[in-house]
């Protein structure tokens, strides 16, 4: 997931925090949800399968583009570096309201994460060693060096980027490496994985439950475009199952995944780096400093983006709410005062974990945040569980994504000119990470549905 604090800093504009900026990003969001959603899903066949582009994924593709065509719009329309950056501070806390959705809904459904049982702990193996079973020979192939170790050890979320710059450094070879990996799965990501799930579920060789768990892959939006796609390609009874699976997954992933890939990939990557490189890295005559080097310092990554109170956290969850609401009565035909009850709870649920953050300092949010929202969705266990669950069940789950990657397509517009000087090879093996932790998953969670 993507609700850590560490990011890509700008090298200059600092983020903007006026009014007027915030309204514009507000605008903005509401504006691009608004058009994606109008667009709607678009369907289109490759070979034996199809892909289904949805909304959410209209909406990174548009905000993106907007920030990076900001420089030559009117000065009312741009999206500069620094609101860029304040987007995906946004994005971090606004995740929070999707976190929350995927609590009820782990909730409401846990018999049926239950029945995944033993599928839904093993897959986590799939995730955590299927990024370096498929990236690192080819990295070493095409003749990457130390870099291959930050890019395939993981699909390179905020955590990841903390355990490279602790153990490396950020000007290290594997820093840039990890580096390559975030940024590739910031701007490529979502729109990969969707792709990729919902290619391979056209298929129809996998079980529908066992490429839900694949799409758990400890990142939010990159999640949510699987599942998203993967519901797309099965039947409509199984998909409040399938979230819930995926969402379960996808919260395990990311309160493991770290500890995953701190003792067991990461020195498992270095390890079969040392062993390897000599044998696959004569096939290719790219040297390993050809690749640009990091713009990021190991203190820039770090170092946050300065002061992000309450005021702004409420902002993000708004944005995010706004964009849910926009969803749910336009593409979903929810009356709006229904979605409105919904929201209302997911709200009240977000500010509620946010007191008891502040209160319980020395537990982590995330493990605040899982046991509250699940706790609540829990059918029957507390006097108003139902009435809460029935009222989050009309906020649809896609409607979350929408807004979701709104933000992350105008953060990321900050980071195509470091994108752009990175080595070709290094994106090719980054998305090939990425597949490989959602293949790995699937491949062993299908063992157990077997």
């Amino acid at each position: 997931m993507t609700t850590a604090s560490a990011s890509i800093e700008p090298l200059s504009e600092p983020a903007g925090r006026g009014t007027a900026d915030k309204v514009k990003i507000f605008i903005g969001v509401a504006l691009v949800v608004l058009i994606a959603e109008i667009i709607g899903v678009v369907q289109f066949q490759i070979g034996p399968g199809k892909v289904l582009l949805q909304p959410m994924v209209w909406a990174l593709l548009l905000a993106a583009a907007w920030g990076i065509a900001s420089p030559y719009l009117p000065t009312p329309l741009r999206i500069g570096l620094g609101l860029q950056t304040f987007a995906g501070q946004l994005l971090n806390a606004g995740l929070i309201l999707f976190i929350v959705k995927m609590g009820f809904t782990v909730g409401g459904a846990l018999p049926a994460v239950k029945q995944a049982g033993w599928a839904l702990l093993f897959q986590e193996f799939g995730h955590t060693f299927g990024t370096l079973a498929l990236g690192l020979p080819l990295a070493l192939l095409l003749g990457v060096k130390r870099e291959a170790v930050g890019a395939t050890f993981s699909i390179g979320r905020e955590g990841n980027l903390v355990i490279i710059g602790e153990k490396y450094g950020m000007n290290s070879p594997e820093g840039r490496g990890v580096l390559a990996e975030y940024i590739t799965g910031t701007v490529l990501g979502a729109l990969f994985i969707a792709l990729l799930a919902g290619f391979i579920a056209s298929l129809h060789i996998f079980d529908p439950r066992s490429l839900a768990m694949g799409a758990g892959v400890g990142s939010g939006s990159m999640m949510a475009a699987a599942i998203g796609a993967i519901n797309g390609q099965s039947p409509p009874e199984m998909v409040k199952d399938l979230t819930a699976i995926a969402s379960a997954a996808n919260l395990m992933t990311a309160v493991l995944g770290f500890y995953f890939a701190l003792f067991l990939s990461l020195p498992a990557c270095s390890w079969l780096y040392d062993k390897l490189e000599p044998v696959l890295g004569r096939f290719s005559n790219f040297k390993a400093g050809d690749m640009a080097p990091t713009v990021a310092s190991a203190g820039e990554t770090h170092g946050g983006h300065g002061a992000f109170g309450f005021p702004d956290s409420l902002l993000a969850w708004i944005v995010v709410a706004i964009g849910v609401l926009i969803g749910n009565s336009l593409t979903y035909h929810v009356p709006v005062m229904t979605s409105v009850i919904g929201l209302v709870i997911v709200l009240a649920v977000a500010l509620l974990v946010d007191v008891l953050s502040r209160l319980l300092k020395k537990i982590p949010h995330i493990f605040v945040l899982v046991i509250v929202t699940t706790v609540l969705g829990v059918p029957g266990l507390l006097p108003f569980s139902d009435a809460m669950i029935a009222s989050v069940d009309k906020l649809n789950f896609l409607a979350f994504t929408t807004p979701v990657l709104a933000l992350a397509g105008f953060s990321v517009a900050k980071d195509v000119p470091i994108f752009k000087q990175l080595s070709w090879r290094i994106v090719v093996v980054s998305l090939t990470a990425a597949a490989g932790t959602f293949l790995g998953a699937t491949l062993i969670a299908e063992f157990f549905h077997r």
